[in-house]
């Protein structure tokens, strides 16, 4: 077994599902880079400056030395130690921090622990755009946030919990992984069994509900795609428009509790993923199924199917990740593990030329990845040798190459020659380490 402190660890045959990190024993570091524009970079008291962007790995001051696991929201970020406390820091506009939005806004993007998790021993945690969620030893889920579209999943009309609150419903099932959407969420247990809960429209939630309704942002995505040449103008008119569509949402498809996803109940569920508005599930037997928006070809499949379907990657996956509209997996091969991607890639987050919605290997150029994250329109792994390679939009530094460039194929982040790198996660311009 590959010994990393990633979300999954990842064997030849598949993934196992991280049962803690408190075993750690050596002192760890945490470092960020990328857009700090929402205090996400936790870079409070260096020379940056909140607002200033991180174009190379940078060191995140005033967290405790045992950090065992890390997690990026679309603008915040969590961090867990060895003892079980959870840290955050970043936007706080929707109490995802765990503290008040009346807190001052100077010191929202200083790392502090969460209050009301006392007595929880976190193992994990996990963020979306407005939501932040931790799951306990005992395998409990605790949520925090504010949504209007369900995320919280405490309850029908439960639109906002100022600190974490256990998700009831979920008890007697222990959870071992969470991935948010922008408005909708699943949960894996520790038996492989899978529920979900929040927006549920294009089946991304599979048939729960029995309804197919369209999301309105696929009226708005052709839009996008064809609004700008440019691609800074192109991810800021992405941005706006998507924001725009929700705003106008009325009368929400919204399932207010956990619910079990009778398509995969027969099945072992290993490993989940959900982008913005669509979904990856694994299953045990190395089927993967996606549902949700295919806009930007992100299911891997053709368009017109409504609930779950397989996807074909030629290969067998072992996990998956997922970006605002591109689609991960770390399959395996012969010549040992290789990253395939698909969906969005104008920003060339695919990280390869083809079909974007074809699933197609990336060329790691020999490296054997252990663990891929995407973010809004970029992508980065963590290799065998625990080195750290990025792809995709640079804007912001978000690549950690030192400058603003796209890069079209991975790149190694020179910076951290000499760093054990055991986590690389990636939020939506911003990333962890």
């Amino acid at each position: 077994m590959l010994r990393f402190l990633n979300k999954n660890f990842i064997t030849r045959s598949g993934p196992l599902i991280r049962p803690s990190c408190r075993w750690l024993s050596v002192e760890t570091t945490v470092m960020s880079f990328g857009d700090d524009s929402q205090g996400a970079l936790g870079l409070y008291n260096s020379s940056f400056g909140l607002g200033s962007d991180a174009y190379e790995p940078t060191r995140v001051l005033g967290l405790p030395p045992d950090i065992c696991d890390v997690a990026a929201g679309h603008y915040h970020s969590l961090a867990v130690t060895s003892k079980g406390h959870v840290w955050a820091w970043g936007r706080n506009n929707e109490s995802q921090l765990g503290r008040s939005p009346l807190s001052p806004r100077e010191t929202w993007s200083k790392p502090q622990k969460v209050e009301g998790l006392d007595k929880v021993m976190v193992r994990s945690a996990f963020a979306s755009g407005v939501v932040s969620a931790a799951i306990g030893d005992d395998g409990a889920l605790w949520v925090w946030g504010k949504s209007k579209r369900g995320q919280l999943g405490l309850g029908k009309d439960v639109t906002e919990a100022v600190l974490p609150a256990r998700v009831e419903s979920l008890l007697g099932h222990e959870v071992v992984k969470v991935s948010l959407g922008w408005g909708h969420v699943l949960a894996l247990t520790k038996g492989g069994k899978l529920f979900g809960w929040g927006y549920y429209a294009d089946c991304r939630l599979g048939r729960i509900g029995r309804s197919l309704e369209a999301s309105p942002l696929d009226s708005v995505s052709e839009k996008v795609i064809s609004s700008s040449e440019n691609k800074s103008m192109m991810i800021e008119a992405a941005e706006k428009l998507v924001s725009e569509a929700m705003e106008k949402e009325t009368d929400m498809p919204i399932i207010w509790e956990p619910t079990l996803i009778e398509e995969v109940s027969d099945a072992e569920v290993v490993d989940i993923a959900c982008g913005l508005d669509h979904s990856l599930i694994l299953c045990g037997d190395g089927t993967l199924l996606s549902g949700g928006s295919n806009v930007y070809g992100q299911l891997g499949h053709v368009t017109g199917y409504s609930g779950l379907h397989s996807v074909d990657l030629g290969l067998r996956p072992i996990c998956v990740a997922s970006g605002l509209g591109h689609s991960l997996a770390i399959c395996n091969a012969e010549e040992g593990p290789s990253i395939v991607t698909w969906g969005w890639n104008q920003s060339s987050q695919l990280g390869r030329d083809g079909p974007e919605n074809v699933p197609l290997v990336v060329d790691m150029l020999g490296e054997l990845p252990v663990s891929v994250s995407g973010g809004r329109v970029h992508s980065i792994a963590v290799t065998e040798k625990r080195e750290v390679w990025s792809w995709g939009c640079g804007r912001n530094g978000r690549l950690g190459l030192g400058s603003s460039g796209d890069e079209a194929e991975p790149m190694l982040v020179e910076y951290l020659e000499g760093c054990d790198v055991l986590q690389a996660v990636a939020g939506f311009d911003h990333n962890l380490l």
